[in-house]
C-alpha cells in the first residue's frame, strides 16, 4: 500500500499510508486537488508575482514580498533544515511531491485568467508559511505609533493600544478533567482571521503506523501545526500578541559600487543590492529594488528619499531572516505526540508566529505555555522604527517563552494581556477572555456538546462606555430620545435578527465618524506615504474604531467633548434610523483573488468584534465583516469521536463542488461536523 485516501459526509480527506513520507506525499496531493487554484495563489503571494494573472491591486504585495526577501528566507530555511534536520527536510519534499503530482488546470479559476499551475520547490511550503505570516505580529502598528504621536504626543500610544484592523486574532480554553462530565479535559476554541474563500484552514486526517493525527492544516503546508488531536493529547494556539520583528530608520547613500547603509559604529557598511522585475496583468512591468542592511531588508523607502518627509528607508528584521530557521523542526514532533511532555517538547524547536500554546492529554496532563521567538533589544524597539546609525537597538538573545497555570480548572486565552505580556505591547480587550471565563464559571461540569453555546455567545461587553453617555445625554429631540431609551433597553447581544443591536451599530459608528472629524483627530487621517500594503495599521477611522472605549473614557480626550459627540451621532441616526437588523448590513465579506460570479448573497452575520463570536466589522466605515472565525474546533480528551470542527464554507475549494460551502449553514448556526476518524465509516476515494 502507498496510500489510501477517503472521505467522510462532509468530503474531508481521511489519508491512511505506510509511512509518514508516503503520507506527507499523500497530503500534498490531496490537498493539490481539492485546493489547485489556492495553492498557485498563495505560491505567487510568496514568490512576489501574484500581480502577474491578479493585476496592478496585486502589486504592492508583491512589491512587499520581493523587498523582505520572503522566498531568498524561505530558501535559506530549507538550506539550514536540509543541514540540521534531514528527516523534516526530505517530509517536507515528499510533500511538495505530491502538491506537484495532484496540481492540474482543472479549476475554473485558471480558466479566467489564463494561468497554469506552476512547480513547488522543496521551499515553496516555508515561503507559503511565511508569507502568511510576515504581517501577523503586525510590524506596521510601530508606523501607526510614530504617526500618531506626531499629532497628539506620546500618551496617545497607549490610548490606541488595542488589536487593530490588521491583527490575526482567536479564543482559545482549556477545561480540565476535573471541570467536564467525562473526568478528562476538553480544549475549545476557534482562530480568528480574514475570511477567505477557500478557506485558511484545511480540515484532515493523517494516519500511519508512527500518528493517527486530525487537525486543521494550512493548504501548502505539511503536517498539522496548530490544531490537532492525536487521540491520547490535543493541542490549540492563539496569537500571543507578541512583538517580534523591529523596524529600523536607514541612512542610505549610493556610492559607485552600489549602496551603502551607515551602522551603529559611525560608519558607512556596503548593503547587498539587485533588481528584479514585477509583471502587471495588464500594463506594463514593474522594476522594484531589492535593498539589503545588516539589518535586514529595506521594505520602504530608498536612498534618495522621499519629498514630503518620509523616511528614507525601512529595514525590516524578523527572526527567521536573522536565524534560517521557520520552526519545520516542530512539525512532525507534533504529529508524533502521545502526551502534553511531547508537545511541549516539539514547541521548543517553535519559531513564529508566537503563539500561546494549550494542551492536554488523557492522562490528565495539561500545558499553557508561549511558543515562538522574541528577541531581547531595547523597549523602544517594540515601539518604533528606531535609528539604525544608532548604537543600542541591536538584538541580545531571546526571551525564554513564559508559561502559565489555570484557573478553577479553566485557562483562558483571547489575545488579551497575560502570559505573553512581557512579550508584547497592543492587546486585545479583556472582553472576550472575561467573557469566556464567566460563562465556563456558570456551570460545575462541562461536555464537548456544550461549546458550541460558547463560540457563538454574542454579548458586547465593550458597549458599556457609549451606552453610559447616551444615558447621561438630555434635551434630546423627540426621535433622538426614542432612539435613546430603545438602546438602553436593548440587551447588549450583537444577534443578526436584533434590531437594537443593528441601531447600536449605527449609532456606534457615527461616534467614531464625529470623533474623527473633530480638530484635534482629523490631522491625524492623512496616512504618511508608507506603501500602500502596510496602509490598513494607518488609517485614522478603524483605529478610532477599534479604540473607542478608550477614547470614550479617557480623563484627558485632548479638548474632545465626547458628550456632544454622541448627541451628534444620536440625532444623525434618529433622522435616519436603520430599517432592519444587524444581520442586514453586517454581512460576511470574504476575500477571494477573483471576484465571485456566483451571484449568491453573503449570508448576514451575528457577533461583532469584542464578542465571543468576533465577526469584525470597520464601524465608522462598513458594517461588513472581513474577518471573523475561519474554523471552530472541539477536541474531546475522553473520546476523540466526540469531538468536533466547522470551517466557513467546505472542506473543497472547487466551486461547484458538493462540498465547497456545504457547512456553512453549520458556521453560520454554531453547529459542529461531527469527526470521523474510523476508517470502516469512511467512503474509500483512490489508492494511490
Amino acid at each position: 500500500m502507498s496510500a489510501e485516501t477517503y472521505r467522510d459526509a462532509w468530503g474531508i480527506p481521511h489519508l491512511r499510508a505506510a509511512t509518514a513520507g508516503e503520507l506527507a506525499r499523500a497530503q500534498g496531493r490531496v490537498t493539490a486537488r481539492d485546493r489547485a487554484w489556492q495553492l498557485e495563489v498563495e505560491r505567487h503571494r510568496a514568490q512576489g508575482t501574484s500581480a502577474s494573472f491578479l493585476g496592478p491591486g496585486a502589486l504592492s504585495w508583491d512589491r512587499l514580498a520581493r523587498r523582505a526577501r520572503l522566498a531568498d528566507t524561505a530558501r535559506r530555511c530549507f538550506a539550514a533544515l536540509e543541514d540540521k534536520d534531514p528527516e523534516t527536510a526530505a517530509w517536507v519534499r515528499e510533500y511538495t511531491d505530491g502538491v506537484n503530482e495532484g496540481l492540474a488546470a482543472c479549476a475554473p479559476e485558471f480558466a479566467r485568467t489564463g494561468l497554469a499551475p506552476g512547480r513547488w520547490e522543496p521551499w515553496t511550503p516555508l515561503a507559503v508559511w511565511l508569507a502568511t505570516h510576515i504581517l501577523f505580529a503586525g510590524f506596521p502598528a510601530k508606523l501607526w505609533r510614530e504617526h500618531i504621536t506626531a499629532h497628539l504626543g506620546p500618551d496617545a500610544v497607549a490610548l490606541f493600544a488595542t488589536d487593530g484592523p490588521g491583527t490575526a486574532g482567536s479564543n482559545g480554553w482549556l477545561v480540565s478533567g476535573e471541570r467536564t462530565v467525562t473526568g478528562h479535559a476538553i480544549v475549545a476554541g476557534d482562530p480568528h482571521r480574514f475570511i477567505e474563500e477557500p478557506g485558511v484552514y484545511q480540515q484532515i486526517h493523517l494516519s500511519c503506523p508512527e500518528f493517527d493525527v486530525v487537525g486543521l492544516a494550512v493548504p501548502g503546508v505539511p503536517g498539522i501545526a496548530h490544531f490537532g488531536h492525536t487521540g491520547t493529547v490535543a493541542w490549540a494556539i492563539t496569537n500571543a500578541m507578541a512583538d517580534y520583528q523591529d523596524l529600523y530608520r536607514e541612512r542610505l547613500r549610493r556610492t559607485g559600487a552600489g549602496v551603502e547603509a551607515l551602522g551603529p559604529d559611525g560608519t558607512w557598511h556596503r548593503a547587498a543590492r539587485h533588481t528584479e522585475t514585477i509583471h502587471v496583468a495588464g500594463e506594463d512591468s514593474v522594476e522594484v529594488e531589492v535593498i539589503e542592511t545588516d539589518r535586514g531588508p529595506v521594505i520602504a523607502g530608498d536612498p534618495e528619499g522621499l519629498d514630503d518627509g518620509t523616511p528614507a528607508a525601512l529595514s525590516l528584521r524578523y527572526p527567521p531572516r536573522v536565524t534560517a530557521d521557520l520552526g519545520f523542526g516542530a512539525l512532525l514532533p507534533l504529529l508524533r505526540a502521545r502526551r502534553v511532555a511531547d508537545v511541549d517538547r516539539a514547541l521548543d524547536a517553535w519559531a513564529e508566529p508566537v503563539n500561546v500554546v494549550q494542551a492536554a492529554d488523557t492522562e490528565g496532563g495539561l500545558l499553557h505555555r508561549v511558543a515562538g521567538r522574541v528577541p531581547v533589544r531595547a523597549t523602544a524597539n517594540r515601539l518604533r522604527p528606531v535609528p539604525a546609525w544608532e548604537p543600542g537597538h541591536e538584538w541580545t538573545g531571546w526571551h525564554t517563552p513564559p508559561r502559565a497555570g489555570l484557573t478553577d480548572g479553566v485557562a483562558v486565552m483571547a489575545n488579551q494581556r497575560g502570559p505573553a505580556t512581557p512579550l508584547g505591547v497592543e492587546f486585545a480587550p479583556p472582553h472576550r477572555a472575561d467573557r469566556i471565563a464567566a460563562l465556563l464559571a456558570g456551570k460545575e461540569r462541562w461536555s464537548a456538546a456544550d461549546m458550541p453555546a460558547l463560540h457563538t455567545d454574542t454579548h458586547l461587553a465593550s458597549a458599556g462606555p457609549l451606552l453610559d453617555l447616551v444615558t447621561a445625554l438630555d434635551g434630546l429631540s423627540p426621535g433622538a430620545a426614542a432612539l435613546r431609551d430603545r438602546l438602553l433597553a436593548w440587551d447588549r447581544h450583537m444577534d443578526a435578527d436584533s434590531a437594537g443591536a443593528a441601531a447600536y451599530a449605527a449609532v456606534r459608528g457615527a461616534v467614531v465618524r464625529h470623533l474623527a472629524a473633530h480638530p484635534a483627530l482629523a490631522p491625524a487621517a492623512v496616512p504618511p506615504a508608507y506603501p500602500e500594503v502596510l496602509q490598513p495599521w494607518l488609517a485614522l477611522v478603524p483605529r478610532i474604531a477599534y479604540a473607542l472605549e478608550h477614547l470614550l473614557r479617557a480623563e484627558d480626550p485632548y479638548g474632545i467633548d465626547r458628550a456632544e459627540a454622541v448627541r451628534a451621532a444620536l440625532e444623525e441616526v434618529a433622522a435616519e434610523p436603520p430599517a432592519g437588523t444587524w444581520g442586514d448590513t453586517h454581512r460576511l465579506a470574504p476575500w477571494r483573488a477573483l471576484p465571485d460570479t456566483s451571484g449568491s448573497p453573503e449570508p448576514g452575520l451575528s457577533g461583532d468584534h469584542d464578542c465571543v463570536l468576533c465577526t469584525s466589522a470597520v464601524p465608522g466605515l462598513t458594517d461588513r465583516a472581513a474577518r471573523g472565525p475561519a474554523a471552530r474546533y472541539v477536541w474531546d480528551l475522553a473520546d476523540r469521536r466526540r469531538s468536533g470542527w466547522v470551517v466557513p464554507h467546505g472542506a473543497s475549494g472547487v466551486p461547484g463542488s458538493p462540498h465547497h460551502r456545504d457547512q456553512q449553514p453549520l458556521w453560520l448556526g454554531g453547529e459542529l461536523a461531527p469527526m470521523v476518524t474510523d476508517f470502516d465509516r469512511l467512503t474509500k476515494e483512490t489508492d494511490d
